[in-house]
């Protein structure tokens, strides 16, 4: 039984200019000790699959309005957020992709590292303290015992991404959620980060669904990716599964925009865009929402939505092309 299942999701938002369908009908799965890595342009719906899994978006004007979302074997889509509050932190931790925003900027990083542990170890003061120092250490902040009483403020960003992945994983969780945890960072503390990831998921045995729009931080980490486009999964792979043999046009055209330090050199190509942009999802048009941006499309694609077929063993794509039935 995989760990974490979503069947079926959807996640829409009420707007002044009608429902807006961010999330359509997901579907992916994570097993235990697991790298899933979702993928896509901003506005996919990659964040509010990743937030809907905990109820982290407003509601109102945000809902889930189908689907289920199975933790080892548990529904979470119907708990309240107060029945979830045992589950956030305790056994699926979050990492959000800005770190000054969530941090609370008048506690100490110690308090706010410390909160979860009382509530869910059970932990007295002195003992949640001892392990928010050693949960510092471990993801290398220098002077852990001095800096614990320091405010967000007094950070570095990559240092503040730091305090934040000590915060999601104080309760040794089943499961970590990383928002694009990379993104305001610069190109060496971005490595420094996902190294420390990969390094706390060995050490803990955890599970980590990373939400990502580089490809580059797909190809180092995962080891399957599900590819989003327009609310839907239209792609689903073994990574090297994915790069070796992209199946839909969406996912080529992001592995094409991909900089190559070996072929640039030598035949200095211009990188290729994806031209057009992600479409608003208030009333979307029939068909595959990539046909309009799809330089393959046929009169199918806008006429009827693409099913996710299986190509290879574990590799699906929804896409028209090479589609018999």
């Amino acid at each position: 039984m995989a760990l974490l299942d979503i069947k079926g999701l959807k996640t829409h938002f009420s707007t002044d200019d009608g429902i807006l369908q961010a999330v359509d009908g997901v579907d992916i799965s994570i097993d235990r000790g697991e790298t899933l890595c979702v993928v896509g342009e901003s506005g996919c719906g990659k964040t509010v699959t990743a937030m809907s899994i905990l109820k982290l978006i407003a509601m109102p004007p945000g809902k889930i309005v189908a689907g289920e979302i199975m933790f080892e074997g548990r529904d979470l889509v119907p708990l309240t957020s107060h029945q979830l509050d045992d589950i956030r932190a305790k056994e699926i931790g979050f990492i959000f992709q800005e770190p000054m925003t969530s941090l609370n900027p008048v506690l100490t990083i110690g308090e706010q590292i410390s909160e979860s542990l009382r509530r869910h170890e059970a932990m007295t003061k002195k003992q949640a303290l001892e392990r928010t120092i050693e949960m510092l250490k471990l993801v290398q902040i220098p002077n852990a015992a001095g800096r614990v009483h320091h405010y967000p403020h007094q950070f570095s960003g990559g240092m503040r991404q730091r305090v934040m992945i000590a915060m999601a994983l104080a309760c040794r969780p089943k499961l970590v959620i990383a928002d694009e945890p990379t993104t305001a960072l610069d190109v060496t503390i971005q490595a420094q980060i996902l190294d420390l990831l990969q390094d706390m998921k060995e050490r803990f045995g955890m599970a980590v669904m990373l939400i990502t729009h580089a490809m580059g931080v797909v190809a180092e980490t995962a080891q399957r990716v599900v590819v989003m486009y327009a609310g839907k999964v239209v792609e689903e792979a073994p990574v090297d599964e994915l790069f070796g043999n992209p199946g839909h046009p969406y996912t080529q055209g992001l592995i094409r925009s991909i900089p190559r330090i070996d072929l640039d050199a030598a035949h200095k190509t211009r990188l290729e865009a994806i031209g057009g942009s992600v479409p608003i999802l208030i009333n979307p048009p029939p068909g595959c929402r990539f046909a309009p941006r799809c330089k393959h499309a046929m009169s199918v694609c806008t006429e009827r939505e693409p099913r996710l077929r299986e190509i290879a063993p574990g590799h699906r794509i929804a896409c028209h092309l090479g589609d018999a039935s």
